[in-house]
Formats: structure tokens, C-alpha cells, sequence
């Protein structure tokens, strides 16, 4: 018996967790995973799907109907099942058009709806499934309401209470820990009265971009928020699980941009398509690579001169290019989450350019020492002391600069800030380095 059948047969359908069958469907080889797809309760075929990471995603839905599928996404809330089409869509269209004719009129208006919004609106993540009550309710009612929905499974996350007018406008956020000590037998507006100010929601609009929303749940520590119109009017909300979500996604465009790589061409399962996003990046590479080298050939008569030199000048240009990363890494993140702002560039750069400058001079003196006893010239440990203080203290500032200077401009800071650093700290490296040589030794 394999640990997925034995999952499924130890815990009651209620019990299952997608991402608990997801994981261990990770873990089988091809031949055993399509066997074992077809394991996976039908309630829950839409949600293990989208758990999966993407390259399983074609594998398990065309193991079952366009019905079979259909009927489990309507188990999901409607920003998942949005999700689950723009997915199905995008790999088999004629199969997505099958399963969104099986769902009922309503879900498929919510997802025309969700779909009308850009990736990077609010609208785009947030679900309509969402509880209101008018001001004029009675707290006992809306009390029993609440519960009969969460003990029925219509809900999920329930812990906020959004109130409208008679107009649809969202007036008022309650948290159900200040609903219950309302009193019960009075309406919501004559409770709210008392301290209306305490209930002023914390709200964005469905076309509003989503780093704000992010910014809004990490700043007000929210567990989930109001989205909506132009005029105010509650159109749905967006929850706090959705927002880990972003949040890791974010961090991962950063990490793969840092490194020169197309996230969406690593999800992708062809080889091609990853390398040639891969290969425009090394591109880039190879002629700040040659530019570099053209330094070198500058000095070509001092590298004859002093061999050493050809020894000692990767050095330089490998504590520029960490220093650098170091300056850059630290910026790009902070910028990502709002940490830095408008009016503080000045001070992020003088902070990255004391540290480097303070590491710079740190090392100029033990690699001195070092490079002087090593060859037994004085004066070479003097050359490559002062070149180091240079090349960190414009790995500092360039680290620092360039990414905030891509964000002035609306340019993503973690895209393209590498190459350029690492062109910077290896120009600045060598010609410092051997132009120093130059000068002092020659």
C-alpha cells in the first residue's frame, strides 16, 4: 500500500487536506502518479491540482471529465476557480471552454468578472464570496447567520464583518472578537455609534496594484480586506492566505531576477524556452565580460612586467563584485518591502557606502600585509590595498544606487541590477588595480 492510499484510507473525506495529497503525490514516479491520480476524492480534484506545482497540472486534469472537474470546482471559492480556468486555458483551451459550459450561471459570472482584471489589480485576487450586513441588522441575527454559513461550509475564514449602507457602500469593518461583545439586542449602527472611529475599515480598490494590498496587510496586520469600486461600493475581499501567496511568489521573482533567469520560463517545462531566456542574460554576460577584459589589455606592458600582478587581480575584482552583491541584495529587498522611501535614497546610499568604505579599508590592510610578504614588495601591498578601498567603495555606492535609481524609473530594481554591478566592480577592479601598478611600481 502506498502512503497516498493509505492517507486516503486513515482519514475521513472531511479530513483530507489537498496539500497533504499533493505532497505525496510529489513523491511518486510518473508511472505511479497517474495511477494515483486517480485516487484523489472528486471533491477534491481542483484543489490538489492547483497545490501541485504547475509542470503536474496538465497530468491531473486530463485524467478526468470536463464534468468531473467541474463539479470540484465548485467546492472552491471564486478567485480559486478563476485561477483554475486562466490555468486549464492556458494549456488546453478547448478543455477549459468544456469545463466552465458544466458550471452553474453563477460561478461562471464570477469568474468573467475576476477575469476582466489585469494580473496585477487587486480585482484580479480577491473573491466575492463575502458576508455583509446592513446597519439596520439586529447583532443576534447576524450572529446565527454567521454561524449556520461556517457550520454549512459556505464561508471560509470568516473572522471580519463587513458592514454596508443601503447603497452597497462599505461603511464599517468589525472583527468577530468586537461583534461578540456588542450587545445583541441592539442593530449594528447603534452599537458602531458609540465609537465609530473604532471601526473605520481598512479598504482598497479593485483596480489598485497588489504590492499596495501587500503593503496594507504587513502595515495593519490584517487577516483579510474590502475591495472595492470607485464608488465604494463592496465588491469583495481579499484574504490573508492569498497574500502569503504573493508575498512568495514576489520573493521568488527576486531571487530568480537576481540571478538573470526568467521565473516563468524555470515553471515551464520547456527545456528550449529556459534556456533561451537563460542565454540572453549570459549574452549580456560575455560582453561585460570582454568589456572588462579590454581594461586588462590596457596594461598588458605592467602584467609583463609584474606577473604578480595576474595573480593578485582576481582579488580585487572578487571582493568588489560580494561587496557589491552584498549592497545591492540588502537595497533590492527593503525596496520590495517598502522600507525605503522616496525621500531616502541619500541615506541608504551613505549607509552602503560607510560599510563598504569601513570593510574596504578593513581589508586593504590584510591583504597589504599579505600581497607584501608574499612577493617581498612593499610597495605592491600598498597597490592592491589602495585598489580595494576603491573598488568596495564603488561596489558601496553602485550597489546601493543602481537598484534605486531602476525603481525611479519603474524598472523592477532585482532585473538587470547583477550585470551591471558586476560590470562596474570589475572595470573599476582592474583599471584601479593595474592603473595604480602603473604608477607606483613602474
Amino acid at each position: 500500500m502506498d502512503k497516498l492510499t493509505q492517507y486516503l484510507n486513515e482519514h475521513p473525506h472531511n479530513e483530507l487536506h489537498p496539500s497533504e495529497i499533493a505532497n505525496l503525490l510529489k513523491d511518486l514516479n510518473d508511472k505511479s502518479f497517474s495511477q494515483a491520480v486517480q485516487s484523489i476524492p472528486k471533491e477534491l480534484i481542483a484543489d490538489v491540482a492547483l497545490e501541485l506545482p504547475d509542470r503536474y497540472f496538465e497530468n491531473v486534469v486530463e485524467s478526468f471529465t470536463a464534468k468531473e472537474i467541474a463539479d470540484s470546482l465548485t467546492e472552491l471559492e471564486s478567485d480559486d476557480q478563476t485561477d483554475f480556468i486562466q490555468e486549464l486555458e492556458e494549456r488546453d483551451e478547448e478543455m477549459a471552454q468544456e469545463v466552465f459550459a458544466e458550471l452553474d450561471k453563477e460561478d461562471q459570472a464570477d469568474i468573467l468578472q475576476l477575469s476582466q482584471y489585469e494580473e496585477d489589480e487587486a480585482g484580479a485576487y480577491m473573491q466575492v464570496e463575502v458576508y455583509t450586513a446592513d446597519l439596520s441588522h439586529n447583532v443576534h441575527d447576524i450572529i446565527k447567520e454567521f454561524a449556520k454559513l461556517r457550520r454549512n461550509d459556505e464561508l471560509e475564514n470568516v473572522s471580519f464583518l463587513f458592514v454596508t449602507d443601503k447603497d452597497k457602500k462599505l461603511r464599517y469593518g468589525i472583527g468577530l472578537d468586537h461583534l461578540l461583545v456588542f450587545d445583541f439586542d441592539k442593530t449594528l449602527d447603534e452599537n458602531i455609534q458609540e465609537n465609530p472611529e473604532k471601526y473605520k475599515p481598512v479598504s482598497s480598490r479593485d483596480h489598485d496594484d497588489i504590492d499596495s494590498v501587500v503593503q496594507k496587510f504587513q502595515e495593519y496586520d490584517l487577516s483579510s480586506m474590502a475591495i472595492v469600486n470607485e464608488q465604494g461600493m463592496l465588491l469583495g475581499r481579499i484574504t490573508s492566505d492569498d497574500i502569503y501567496d504573493i508575498i512568495n511568489e514576489q520573493a521568488t521573482d527576486q531571487m530568480y531576477h537576481l540571478a538573470g533567469v526568467n521565473d516563468d520560463a524555470e515553471e515551464d517545462e520547456d527545456i528550449f524556452k529556459a534556456g533561451k531566456a537563460r542565454a540572453l542574460w549570459l549574452s549580456v554576460n560575455l560582453l561585460t565580460a570582454i568589456a572588462a577584459s579590454l581594461v586588462i589589455g590596457l596594461f598588458e606592458e605592467t602584467l609583463q612586467t609584474f606577473v604578480a600582478l595576474a595573480i593578485l587581480m582576481p582579488i580585487v575584482a572578487s571582493m568588489g563584485g560580494n561587496a557589491g552583491t552584498q549592497s545591492l541584495t540588502v537595497v533590492v529587498r527593503q525596496l520590495a518591502l517598502g522600507d525605503i522611501a522616496k525621500h531616502d535614497a541619500f541615506r541608504t546610499i551613505k549607509k552602503e557606502v560607510i560599510l563598504s568604505l569601513a570593510n574596504g579599508l578593513f581589508f586593504a590592510i590584510i591583504m597589504g600585509i599579505i600581497a607584501s610578504l608574499w612577493f617581498d614588495k612593499g610597495m605592491l601591498g600598498v597597490v592592491i590595498g589602495l585598489s580595494m578601498i576603491i573598488n568596495l567603495l564603488s561596489a558601496g555606492f553602485f550597489g546601493s544606487m543602481v537598484p534605486l535609481l531602476l525603481k525611479r524609473m519603474d524598472v523592477d530594481p532585482a532585473i538587470g541590477s547583477t550585470v551591471i554591478l558586476t560590470t562596474v566592480t570589475d572595470i573599476v577592479g582592474f583599471f584601479s588595480f593595474l592603473g595604480l601598478a602603473t604608477i607606483i611600481l613602474l
